[in-house]
C-alpha cells in the first residue's frame, strides 16, 4: 500500500475506485464499505484508492480540539494495509478546504485529481460546504459525470448501528466487549517503554511505562484492566493501570503495564496493549504494603478472567 500526503500529490494516469471518510476506528461498517471497493478493483483491475482526512475534520468545524480518537495515523494504516488498500490518500483538513462546493469537490478533486470511475460510499455521506450535499446528489452527479456511485447500508450487530462515537463511548465506559464486536478487534494502545519511577520492582510487581506520543489517542477511564500485550511477536497477558498514582501523590497520568511471567528489560522497545476487561477504578491506599496487597487480589483476579 502507497501513503500519499495530500490530494495535491496523487498522480496516476489510469481510473481508480475510491472511497472518502475520516474511517475512525476502521469498525466492521467501515470494512463492509473497504471489502466491497477492494473486490470490485481486483476484478476489474483498477486500483483501490482510500482518501481520508487528519486533523478529524470535528477538530477544524466544530473546534473539537480536545476530541480522541479510536486510532492514531500509524495504526489505521496498518488495518488499512490489511484490508487491502492500494492507495491511502491522507489530506490535511482544512477550513480552506471544507468551503469548496459540491461541485468543486466532485469535479474537481474526485474526478481530475483522483480520476474516479466508481465511487464506495455509506448511507449517509454528506460533502461540500456546509455538508450541502448527501448521497442522493452522488448519485446525480455521477449520471452527469460518468462515475458510478456504490452505497454501503449501515452495519446493525444487535438491532445497534454500528459507529465510531458508540465506539468511543464503549472504549470510555470500558465495555470492552462491545468495542471488539464493532471494532472487529480488541482496542488497543501503542506505544514505547519509558523509564518510571522504578516503584514496581520494590514491591515485586514490575511495570513498563508506556509513552504514547499521539495526543489525540483515546486512552480509558483511570483503573486496573486484564490486557493482552503483544511484544516481539509474542503475546503475553498483564495488567495495566492508567491513572495518577494517588498513593504516591503522582501528578501526571501514567500507563504502566505488569506482564505477567515476563523478565526481560524493555526501555525503549515498542508494546501493544490490548484490553479486555476493567478490574477496578483507581484508588488511593493508606500505604505501599496496602498498594501491594491490593495488586496481589488484581492479578489473581485477572488470572481468574483468563
Amino acid at each position: 500500500m502507497d501513503i500519499i500526503q495530500g490530494i495535491q500529490n496523487y498522480t496516476s494516469a489510469s481510473k481508480s475506485i475510491l472511497t472518502i471518510g475520516t474511517f475512525d476506528g476502521v469498525h466492521v461498517g467501515h470494512q463492509k464499505i473497504i471489502n466491497a471497493l477492494v473486490k470490485d478493483a481486483k476484478e476489474k483491475k483498477l486500483k483501490a484508492n482510500l482518501l481520508t482526512f487528519f486533523p478529524h475534520p470535528r477538530m477544524i468545524l466544530k473546534s473539537e480540539r480536545t476530541l480522541k480518537l479510536i486510532d492514531t495515523i500509524q495504526e489505521k494504516e496498518i488495518i488499512l494495509k490489511k484490508l487491502g488498500i492500494d492507495n491511502l490518500i491522507i489530506h490535511p483538513f482544512s477550513l480552506e478546504f471544507s468551503k469548496l462546493s459540491a461541485v468543486e469537490y466532485v469535479r474537481d478533486i474526485l474526478l481530475k485529481k483522483l480520476k474516479i470511475c466508481s465511487l464506495y460510499t455509506g448511507y449517509n455521506h454528506h460533502f461540500g460546504k456546509n455538508k450541502e450535499a448527501s448521497v442522493d446528489d452522488l448519485i446525480l452527479f455521477g449520471k452527469k459525470y460518468g462515475f458510478d456511485v456504490r452505497t454501503v447500508p449501515a452495519e446493525n450487530i444487535s438491532s445497534i448501528t454500528v459507529s465510531s462515537t458508540k465506539i468511543r463511548d464503549a472504549i470510555l465506559n470500558s465495555n470492552f466487549g462491545i468495542a471488539k464486536k464493532f471494532l472487529g478487534r480488541d482496542y488497543e494502545l501503542n506505544g514505547v517503554v519509558i523509564k518510571g519511577k522504578g516503584l514496581g520492582k520494590t514491591i515485586n510487581f514490575p511495570t513498563a511505562n508506556l509513552s504514547i506520543k499521539e495526543s489525540y489517542k483515546l486512552i480509558p477511564s483511570k483503573g486496573v484492566y486484564l490486557v493482552r500485550v503483544y511484544y516481539n511477536n509474542n503475546f503475553f497477558e498483564g495488567m495495566m493501570n492508567i491513572g495518577n498514582r494517588p498513593t504516591i501523590q503522582g501528578i501526571d497520568q501514567t500507563q504502566e503495564v505488569h506482564i505477567f511471567n515476563f523478565n526481560k528489560n524493555i526501555y525503549g522497545e515498542y508494546l501493544k496493549v490490548l484490553f479486555l476487561k476493567k478490574i477496578r477504578d483507581e484508588k488511593k491506599f493508606n500505604s505501599i504494603e496496602d498498594l501491594k496487597n491490593q495488586l496481589i487480589k488484581d492479578k489473581n483476579t485477572c488470572k481468574r478472567n483468563l
